[in-house]
C-alpha cells in the first residue's frame, strides 16, 4: 500500500508553501501533512498545484477553521459544499474542526471563540456535527479549544461537555495538548486529571504546538496558543501521559507563526517520531511509522 493511503500512528507537520521546494527535494520521512481547508477552497492555481504534488507522496489531513460549529446560527451550506469538493478531490485521511464559533449573522470573525458549556450549546453542537458528517459522508474529529474566558452559565465542565458531544454525535476527537495546557493554566484546571478523564478512545489525532506568555490589563500573566515556537516541556509531558492511556496516535506539529525553516520544523517532527516509536516498542505495537 502507498503511504498516502494508510492511516499510521506517526508524526506529521502543518504544510507551509515556503517549505514546498525543500520537501520535494528532500522527500522527508514523515507520516502526513495537514492543511487548513479554507486555504484551498479556490478552484485552482499554485496552492492546488502544490497540494496535488504533495498528495502524490504523502497522506493529507484536512483541518477546518471556518465552520463555526459552536455558533448559534446555521452552518453555512455553501462553505460546507466547498469543503465536500475539497474532500472528494484529495481524500484526506482525517478531517477535523474546532469546538468554537467564528461567525455572526453575515460576518466572519477571524478567531476561534469559546462557547458556554450548556445544554443549549450541546444541542446546537451535536446538531451541527450531525449535519456536517451526514453531508460529507464521513466522520469528523472535534478539537478541544484553547480558552481565555469561562461562562457563568456553563453547567458542564469541558471534559464532560466534549464527552457528551462525542457520545451523542458519534464524532471522533482531536486532542490538542497545547490547547489543554493553555486552558488549564489560564483557568486553574488540573491538566493531568483532564487527560485522565478525557474520552481517549475516541481520539483520532493529537496536535502539539508552542505557547507564549501574555499579560492582561490588570497585570495577570496568562498563556496564549501562539503556534510560534517549539513544543514546550510541560506539553511534552502531557503528551506522553495521553499516549500512555491510548497508545500511539497520529500527531501533528503546528507551527503557524514565526514559521521556521524546514530543517528546524523537521527536527520537531523527528522528536515526536522518537516518542511514538518508543511507545510502540514499549507496548508491542507494530512499527507502522
Amino acid at each position: 500500500m502507498s503511504r498516502t493511503d494508510v492511516l499510521t500512528a506517526c508524526a506529521g507537520a502543518g504544510f507551509k508553501a515556503s517549505h514546498f521546494q525543500d520537501i520535494i527535494a528532500q522527500a522527508p520521512d514523515l507520516g502526513f501533512f495537514e492543511v487548513h481547508a479554507e486555504n484551498y477552497m479556490g478552484a485552482g492555481g499554485p496552492p492546488h498545484a502544490r497540494l496535488e504534488r504533495l498528495r502524490a507522496d504523502y497522506a493529507i489531513s484536512l483541518h477546518g477553521v471556518g465552520l463555526s460549529i459552536g455558533g448559534a446560527g446555521p452552518i453555512d451550506t455553501d462553505h460546507l459544499a466547498r469543503l465536500r469538493i475539497l474532500i472528494d478531490r484529495y481524500q484526506p485521511i482525517l478531517f477535523s474542526e474546532h469546538l468554537a464559533w467564528s461567525t455572526h449573522a453575515d460576518g466572519y470573525l477571524n478567531d476561534l471563540l469559546a462557547v458556554p458549556y450548556t445544554t443549549g450549546t450541546l444541542h446546537t453542537v451535536v446538531q451541527h456535527i450531525d449535519q456536517i458528517q451526514t453531508f460529507l459522508g464521513r466522520k469528523m474529529l472535534l478539537e478541544n479549544p484553547s480558552t481565555y474566558v469561562t461562562f457563568r452559565d456553563s453547567t458542564f465542565d469541558e471534559v464532560d461537555f466534549i464527552a457528551e458531544v462525542q457520545k451523542r454525535s458519534g464524532c471522533g476527537l482531536l486532542l490538542d495538548i497545547n490547547n489543554l495546557h493553555v486552558s488549564a493554566s489560564n483557568h486553574g484546571w488540573d491538566a493531568d486529571s483532564y487527560i485522565d478523564r478525557f474520552p481517549i478512545s475516541a481520539v483520532g489525532e493529537i496536535h502539539l504546538a508552542g505557547h507564549a506568555d501574555a499579560v492582561d490589563g490588570s497585570g495577570t500573566v496568562f498563556l496564549i496558543d501562539a503556534h510560534d515556537r517549539a513544543v514546550g516541556d510541560v506539553v511534552m509531558g502531557l503528551y506522553r501521559r495521553a499516549l500512555g492511556r491510548i497508545g500511539p496516535v497520529p500527531t501533528l506539529i503546528e507551527w503557524d507563526n514565526d514559521v521556521p525553516d524546514w530543517p528546524t520544523l523537521m527536527l520537531e517532527v523527528e522528536k515526536i517520531s522518537r516518542v511514538l516509536r518508543a511507545i510502540k516498542k514499549q507496548d508491542g505495537y507494530a512499527d507502522v511509522a
